[in-house]
């Protein structure tokens, strides 16, 4: 699968082989405080929100006795605060399941030309309603909808790296393809498959790995520095950004 990410996916990060073990042991830790330390011989997703990093990592492990190996790592844009209606990305351990059906884009633009979920028939992945810290007014804590997908390929793909949604996690295109094409995410999906539904969102054309996961972990490195691996969008692509086009999720 290692070899398939660096086939498949355009953005990628180089994680030094050191960060790839820390993360590991950050995943860890997450995963016991969640009460599924033992997890493991399936694919788990994690996103690391610091606004210093930026970045998702795959990871797997055969054995619960084995340690955590990165597969891949691509930037990725999380909330920004600071504006009405935007969250912090909320942290914790989010089960990937079709009781919250995943659902693919329209590649229809807003008001402001953008396509908030990429070109049409980017698969968006769905977590349900969650708890999430506002990021306008007093803070608190409401309900919102947490879901990962594309973002738009012409004006806001090459932004990732940097806050920049509305609380949902942002990722390439390509790695969009990559997780909808070998079901990364999709066992539960999968199982239902198996005991005879039709699920409509699934691609006709899936190479389907047999080791799926269903989780998606999202944690705060907090981090002060931005390391050389995960570096920041250039001029060029903020040029891109039309008026009103960071208000779209």
């Amino acid at each position: 699968m290692r070899k398939r990410f660096t086939q498949e996916v355009t953005r990628r990060l180089n994680v030094p082989a050191s960060e790839q073990r820390a993360y590991g042991e950050r995943l860890q830790k997450a995963l016991v405080d969640a009460d599924l330390g033992d997890l493991a011989g399936e694919y788990i997703a994690m996103v690391d929100r610091v606004p210093t990093v930026q970045a998702l990592f795959i990871y797997f492990r055969a054995t619960p006795a084995n340690a955590w190996m990165m597969i891949g790592a691509s930037p990725v844009g999380t909330g920004l605060p600071g504006k009405y209606d935007h969250f912090l990305t909320p942290l914790g351990v989010f089960h990937h399941s079709p009781d919250n059906m995943d659902f693919r884009a329209e590649g229809t633009t807003n008001e402001n030309g953008i396509r908030g979920y990429g070109r049409r028939d980017m698969r968006i992945y769905d977590f349900g309603w969650v708890d999430g810290e506002r990021g306008w007014g007093k803070g608190g804590v409401s309900p919102m909808r947490f879901q990962m997908h594309a973002t738009d390929p012409d004006r806001l793909e090459s932004l990732l790296g940097i806050r920049h949604s509305k609380g949902c996690v942002r990722i390439p295109a390509s790695l969009n393809t990559f997780f909808d094409r070998h079901g990364l995410l999709d066992d539960d999906y999968q199982a239902r498959v198996e005991a005879g539904k039709s699920l409509w969102v699934l691609r006709r054309d899936r190479d389907i790995t047999p080791i799926a996961g269903r989780y998606l972990v999202v944690i705060d490195s907090a981090r002060k520095t931005r390391p050389a691996w995960s570096p920041l969008p250039g001029r060029k692509a903020w040029s891109k950004l039309p008026k009103g086009g960071d208000t779209a999720d």
